[in-house]
Parts: C-alpha cells; sequence; structure tokens
C-alpha cells in the first residue's frame, strides 16, 4: 500500500536578510491510509511548518515530499495548488468558515472547487453535514453555532471531494474538554473508516489516547514515533 504522505530528509530554512532559522532539520516520516497521527512538541519545534509542507503550502529548503506517491516537490509551483485541492484537506484552528454563508453554503463551495454540479452540490453538502453529525445546521450561519459545532462544519468542508489526506492545526485549542475531544474521535473515525490519512498537531496531551501513534518533535527533529 502506498504511502499517504512520505517526507525524507527534509530540511527547512528561513531567511530574513542576515539571520537564518532553522525550522526543520532532516526530517523522515511517513503516514499511512487511515492513521491518524498527532504530532506534538513545544512552540517552535517546527509542527505547523512540517504540517504545511506536507500540505504543499510550503516548500522544503532540501528532500523530499510524496504525496499519494507523487513527489510534490519536483513540480511546479502553478501545479501545487491542484495537488492541495485534490489531495488535501484542511482544518484549521480558527475555523476559517464564511461568515455571511451557511453551514452547507461553507461547504457546497468547495465541492464547487472540486467540480460538483447542479444537485449533487446541495446533496452532497448535506450527507457531509450528516456524517460529522451537524445536518440540522445545514442553513445556519457561523455566528448562530457554538465553537464545536463551527469545527465540525470546518471537518465537513475538508473532507469534501474525498481527499487522501486530513491535515489540521490545533483543531481543538478553540474548544471545551468536551467539544474537543467529540472533534478529535471523529476525525479519527473518518480516517479509520474512510482510509484517509489525518494528522493533527496539538499541545493538548489529553488527545493522545484517540491517536494511532505519537510523534514527537523537538529543535526542527523528530524525537520518536516517526
Amino acid at each position: 500500500m502506498t504511502d499517504a504522505i512520505t517526507i525524507r530528509s527534509v530540511t527547512k530554512n528561513f531567511e530574513e536578510g542576515s539571520a537564518k532559522t532553522l525550522a526543520l532539520d532532516g526530517i523522515d516520516m511517513s503516514v499511512r491510509p487511515g492513521e491518524m497521527v498527532l504530532m506534538m512538541g513545544p512552540s517552535g519545534s517546527g509542527k505547523t511548518t512540517l504540517l504545511s509542507i506536507m500540505g504543499c503550502i510550503l516548500r522544503p529548503t532540501a528532500g523530499q515530499v510524496l504525496v499519494h506517491g507523487h513527489d510534490v516537490t519536483a513540480m511546479k509551483e502553478k501545479d501545487l495548488p491542484a495537488v492541495r485541492l485534490k489531495h488535501i484537506g484542511f482544518v484549521f484552528q480558527g475555523f476559517n468558515l464564511f461568515p455571511t454563508l451557511t453551514a452547507g453554503e461553507n461547504v457546497e463551495l468547495t465541492l464547487k472547487l472540486k467540480g460538483y454540479r447542479g444537485r449533487k452540490v446541495k446533496d452532497e453538502a448535506r450527507r457531509l453535514l450528516e456524517l460529522v453529525g451537524i445536518e440540522e445546521k445545514f442553513d445556519s450561519f457561523p455566528a448562530d453555532m457554538s465553537g464545536g459545532q463551527k469545527q465540525r462544519v470546518a471537518i465537513a468542508r475538508a473532507v469534501a471531494g474525498e481527499p487522501e489526506v486530513l491535515l489540521a492545526d490545533e483543531p481543538t485549542a478553540a474548544l471545551d474538554t468536551h467539544a474537543g475531544k467529540s472533534v478529535v474521535e471523529m476525525m479519527r473515525g473518518l480516517a479509520h473508516s474512510q482510509g484517509r490519512a489525518a494528522v493533527i498537531v496539538t499541545h493538548d496531551v489529553r488527545l493522545t489516547e484517540y491517536a494511532d501513534r505519537v510523534v514527537h518533535l523537538a529543535d526542527g527533529r523528530i524525537t520518536n514515533g516517526a
């Protein structure tokens, strides 16, 4: 079985003037379909940088990144948005929902970007909201939803179009304990039942019990669990 994500000897430097910061230092890591991995470590350890490289948002300074067997480091910048759209779903700490669109419309927008048309758009958006347990909020605006409900809409949007990879950056940080655990349980269920690879950056040690594997980073290096 092809790994959903493969990271080989990835290094990332950030330069500002004469200053250079080594964010990642020779990272090797893979994530399998159907697996949920937590990435943990102190602030500045490189977690979000690594997640961004996995999601084709940042390019590594050196090394190789394969998404579903495709070497994205060899691709031109103009070709990366299509890779993100087809293969990767993102879940953010701040939800990133469009406030003037309903829950259903937020999901529908992503489906339209992925080529869905006609009645299938609304039907699939409704199915996805049902999948994450929030179909009753189809016509509700984000301002009328709790944090946990908004994050569920964000997850429904992220899995629209059936991407192989689900990436989440501190998805529970703005939620209370109950809502946070519920969201992570749901993401694990999606990974296991649908064969998606899920990678979650978190500081919350209480979530480790829900992970298939926990990867710890410190000073830009993986200390265990790769």
